[in-house]
């Protein structure tokens, strides 16, 4: 189950750890290795399978598809990592804010002297 939650992950969640790490691999046109290397990164973290095997989400595979992207267009490995935990961090600070803006000003509380 994903951090939080109380109900159970099914096949058809984004977070159910489906592709083991070649089939992974193969969808994302990369190699095991830079699987490997994100994890080493910490950038994601495969669930393991009973034999020990790693598996990957299909959120998983998303941020892997994203640091391909960035580690195609020159970045190194550990900068694209970095890049997308802030963007991951600004992308939910924009959240917030959009739903702070949406609620308006919380009422201020007066206090007896």
């Amino acid at each position: 189950m994903p951090p939080g939650s109380s109900r159970a992950v099914t096949p058809l969640d984004d977070d159910y750890p489906a592709y083991t790490m070649g089939r992974a691999a193969d969808m994302l046109g990369t190699t095991p290795a830079f699987l490997r290397a994100l994890g080493d990164h910490r950038l994601i973290t495969p669930l393991r399978s009973e034999g020990g095997h790693r598996r990957y989400s299909r959120y998983q595979l998303r941020i892997a598809a994203r640091a391909r992207e960035l580690v195609d267009q020159g970045t190194p490995i550990e900068a694209a990592c970095r890049i997308i935990v802030l963007e991951d961090q600004l992308e939910e600070a924009q959240r917030i804010n959009e739903q702070m803006r949406t609620q308006g000003p919380e009422p201020q509380s007066r206090t007896s002297a």
